[in-house]
């Protein structure tokens, strides 16, 4: 394949060509969950683009190390310095140890995960795992010049790192203006500026989660622990680091300003890439706001905004309709659209299934046209993925691919006509894509083939002996199964209800 990759790059606000530091090796970090309560929506739309890279870049043959944290402690309320620890505050509601709340949810959101058909990274670590290497990271930054001590905190300097460095080169933030925007608040006191963040919080006397360090028993900062995890695992410096459009700023500036503080080298990633938002009637979806849908909802069907319930795959074909970088809105009409859709890609790998090509050619000639269209329109397929993962023109693309296909399998194009090399290309190109690259798949549970071939039988022969209401009765109650039988000149076939 000639066609390479090319990523939008938040850093310079422009697509570049992927080009690893070190291939074919690849490192990926994700900012993952705050493991606090069960994951909604807006969890299932990073989680599944950043899946569909990971696959996309593993397909075109790089070995991919890709970390994605679960954040464990230090997450406060409003994503700010002050406050209570999301996940202390879930314990003390529900009388539970901090570790057991943690537990419960991180196994949630790999329960659901799994659903969505999302591979699991090759490592996940935990922020309360990582404590020594995020100490470590403080006390360079220390020695650095770029972080203070006060009453048992540790906060990192911005206007000092900002000297020699860049801070708002990611978010397009101008430090004078941020200044000039924010006050001090109250609980901020120990602060130089409003703008300084922590790396190290000594903990209030009713603070459970805590830990000894130089300064004080207490907890991390929750920007430090993505530095410090994604460097120990990745490297200084690595080649992608992905989240949400939401975590642009703060979360991921700090991580840059911090990087460099401690290490005194360029940027950590190469790439910075980030998904945008699930919206609802416009509105960003998320727990502070109170307008999300769990996922557990979602596939029960069991929540106020929902007129049934969706598969995963629905719901991952829902997330994949979009460009990444554009905001999803929600509504239940976009879903069961979304159905549809899922539900024609699957049937196009059933009739992929059925498609034999004929060993002997049947004694005619290739058509030289039909191959040169039909491969043009495999190659168009890879275009959506290589400019900036635009799984929608992939999508797009597939569905004019697998209308030749049917045109293939209904008999209107002669497979005969077809070289051995594009029919094979037609039907690696179409699988490799849904089920490997897109990681969409079948949801019948079973064998459907087998049931389906003996069921196909009985109306077959119902047809044939003119026996009208058992052939009514046959196709009612395959459609009650979102089946439907289809009579076609070269014989009875079946497809899923779009």
């Amino acid at each position: 394949m000639q066609q390479k990759l090319n990523l939008y790059n938040t850093l310079t606000r422009k697509k570049e060509e992927f080009e690893p530091l070190h291939a074919p090796f690849v490192g990926m970090y994700l900012c993952g969950p705050t493991v606090y309560g069960e994951p909604h929506l807006g969890h299932a739309r990073s989680a599944v683009t950043f899946d569909v890279l990971y696959r996309y870049l593993k397909y075109q043959g790089y070995k991919v190390r890709f970390v994605r944290n679960i954040t464990d402690v230090g997450h406060l309320e409003n994503d700010a310095d002050e406050g209570e620890d999301k996940i202390a505050k879930r314990a003390k509601l529900e009388h539970l140890e901090p570790m057991e709340v943690v537990q419960h949810y991180t196994n949630v959101y790999h329960q659901d995960m799994d659903k969505l058909n999302v591979l699991r990274p090759d490592i996940e670590p935990r922020a309360s795992g990582h404590i020594i290497e995020q100490i470590e990271m403080i006390q360079e930054i220390l020695g650095n010049g770029m972080a203070y001590e006060v009453n048992g905190s540790v906060y990192f300097d911005v206007q000092a790192y900002h000297k020699n460095n860049k801070y708002g080169k990611l978010s397009g933030r101008v430090i004078e203006d941020l200044m000039a925007n924010t006050r001090d608040t109250e609980g901020q006191s120990d602060k130089r500026s409003p703008l300084d963040f922590a790396l190290w919080k000594k903990a209030s006397p009713s603070h459970i989660m805590r830990w000894p360090s130089p300064w004080s028993d207490g907890f991390p900062g929750w920007h430090l622990e993505c530095s410090a995890m994604s460097r120990k695992y990745l490297g200084t410096t690595f080649d992608i680091h992905g989240g949400g459009l939401d975590l642009m700023f703060p979360h991921h500036e700090c991580e840059i300003a911090q990087s460099q503080a401690s290490n005194n080298h360029t940027d950590a990633a190469k790439y910075w890439v980030h998904n945008n938002m699930i919206t609802v009637n416009g509105q960003k979806m998320g727990k502070s706001l109170g307008n999300f849908i769990n996922l557990s909802e979602l596939f029960s069907g069991n929540h106020a905004m929902l007129e049934e319930k969706y598969s995963p795959m629905t719901i991952r074909f829902f997330i994949l309709q979009a460009h990444y970088r554009s905001t999803l809105d929600f509504s239940n009409e976009a879903l069961q659209a979304a159905r549809k859709g899922y539900t024609k890609l699957m049937n196009g790998l059933n009739v992929l299934k059925k498609l034999q090509y004929p060993e002997d050619g049947a004694g005619i000639a290739p058509d030289a046209k039909l191959n040169e269209d039909l491969l043009k329109l495999t190659e168009d397929c890879f275009r959506g993925m290589n400019d900036d993962m635009n799984t929608a023109r992939t999508i797009a693309s597939l569905f004019n691919l697998l209308k030749k296909i049917n045109s293939l399998h209904l008999g209107q194009l002669n497979i005969a006509q077809l070289e051995r090399g594009t029919f094979d290309t037609i039907r690696s190109t179409y699988g490799e894509l849904v089920l490997n690259v897109l990681g969409l798949q079948e949801e019948q549970v079973g064998d459907m083939d087998d049931m389906l071939h003996l069921v196909l039988g009985f109306y077959k022969e119902a047809k044939e002996n003119k026996a009208y209401d058992k052939v009514d009765a046959i196709r009612a109650e395959l459609k009650k199964q979102g089946i439907v039988i289809k009579d076609m000149k070269t014989g009875i076939d079946w497809a899923y209800e779009e």
